[in-house]
């Protein structure tokens, strides 16, 4: 019987861990969409000169990271170290083929391999944040 309980509560944490997971990356998806809209009609109506396209999408970047770990690991007071990175990981790729799509221009290049490894650093950095947060104030 303690058997069959354990591998249930595993099952269970499995699937919180799975949706945790496809929470952050949706919920860092969608934080990405309307920063870059909005940064593109910033762009549009002011004077920005085009040299800060680059580092502020960095800032897009690590800010919908940040909110999709704090987001997807709400309830979770464990392994905040492999869910943002996972996080960070995934949301990297879909986010590159969304706006590949948009733009149009498929690049697998070392940009794209830095930015993956960008993502999955700064998810990590935020899960381990997170969680321990959630630790302290408990």
């Amino acid at each position: 019987m303690k058997l069959k309980a354990k591998k249930s509560s595993l099952k269970m944490s499995n699937n919180n861990f799975t949706i945790a997971v496809i929470k952050g990356v949706l919920v860092s998806v969608c934080v990405s969409l309307v920063l870059v809209l909005l940064f593109a009609f910033l762009l549009k109506f002011t004077n920005i000169p085009e040299s800060t396209i680059k580092p502020v999408n960095q800032v897009i970047k690590g800010l919908s990271i940040l909110i999709g770990v704090f987001v997807g690991l709400k309830r979770s007071k464990e392994l905040g170290l492999v869910s943002g990175l996972i996080i960070g990981f995934l949301y990297t790729i879909v986010a590159f083929l969304i706006f590949a799509c948009l733009g149009g221009i498929f690049a697998f290049d070392l940009t794209f391999l830095t930015d993956i490894l960008f993502g999955a650093v700064m998810g990590s950095i935020c899960g381990i944040i997170c969680v321990n947060l959630k630790k302290s104030t408990n």
